[in-house]
C-alpha cells in the first residue's frame, strides 16, 4: 500500500499534525530526522547527544501540535529548535563541567584554613564519597578510574575489557546521577563557602 503522506507537502502535513494525525507526524519525522541528526551531529560530535536533541524537538513538535505551528518553511523551523537545543545543551554542559571542576578542585586541594572550616570540608568529603559509593559497583569503578586514576575512557575500556562507549555512557550517567544527589552539597558548600 502506497504511502499517500510522503506526497503531501509540509504545509498539508502541518494541518494534519495539529489535528493529532499521527501518520502525517511520522512522516515528517521520516523527512527531516536524518537531516536534523546531521546538522547537531556536525555541531556536537557525539551522536548519542545529536540523537538525544533531535528526539527533544520531535518530542516537543508533537506536544506542541495544537499551538502555533509555522505553514510554511517547517523545516527551518526544527533548524531553529535544533540550535536553540544545542545552545541550551552547550549552556548545561559548560555550567556541568565547572561544577564539575569545582568539585574535583575541592577534592583535590584542600584549602589551608581554620580548623572549623576544615571539619565542614571533611564531612562534604564524606557525603561526596558516600554518593559516589551509592553507584552501581561497574558504574563506581569507572567514574573512580576517569575521575581519580585520570585515565582515558580507552584506557579505562582496555583494562576493564569494555567497549569503549560502554565506558563513555557508563561515566555520563555517573555524572547525571551525582549531579542530582549532590545539588544539596552544592548548596551546603556555597552556604558555607567552601568552593
Amino acid at each position: 500500500m502506497k504511502n499517500l503522506y510522503q506526497d503531501f507537502q509540509d504545509a498539508e502535513l502541518v494541518t494534519l499534525l495539529a489535528k493529532g494525525d499521527k501518520r502525517a507526524y511520522a512522516e515528517i519525522f521520516f523527512r527531516y530526522n536524518k537531516l536534523l541528526y546531521s546538522h547537531a551531529y556536525n555541531k556536537l560530535r557525539e551522536r548519542e547527544d545529536a540523537k538525544d536533541i533531535v528526539s527533544e524537538v520531535f518530542y516537543a513538535l508533537w506536544a506542541k501540535r495544537e499551538q502555533s505551528l509555522p505553514e510554511h518553511n517547517l523545516i527551518g523551523y526544527l533548524f531553529v529548535a535544533v540550535r536553540y537545543k544545542i545552545a541550551d545543551f552547550l549552556s548545561r554542559k559548560q555550567v556541568r563541567h565547572h561544577y564539575i571542576q569545582s568539585l574535583q578542585t575541592f577534592i583535590d586541594k584542600p584549602q589551608e584554613v581554620n580548623t572549623d572550616h576544615l571539619i565542614r570540608e571533611k564531612q562534604l568529603k564524606e557525603i561526596i564519597e558516600e554518593e559516589i559509593s551509592a553507584l552501581p559497583p561497574r558504574m563506581q569503578e569507572i567514574f573512580r578510574m576517569s575521575r581519580f586514576e585520570q585515565l582515558s575512557h580507552k584506557e579505562i575500556a582496555e583494562k576493564l575489557s569494555l567497549s569503549e562507549q560502554t565506558v563513555k555512557d557508563q561515566v555520563k550517567k555517573a555524572l547525571r546521577i551525582l549531579r542530582v544527589k549532590l545539588g544539596l552539597v552544592a548548596f551546603l558548600g556555597l552556604f558555607f563557602k567552601i568552593f
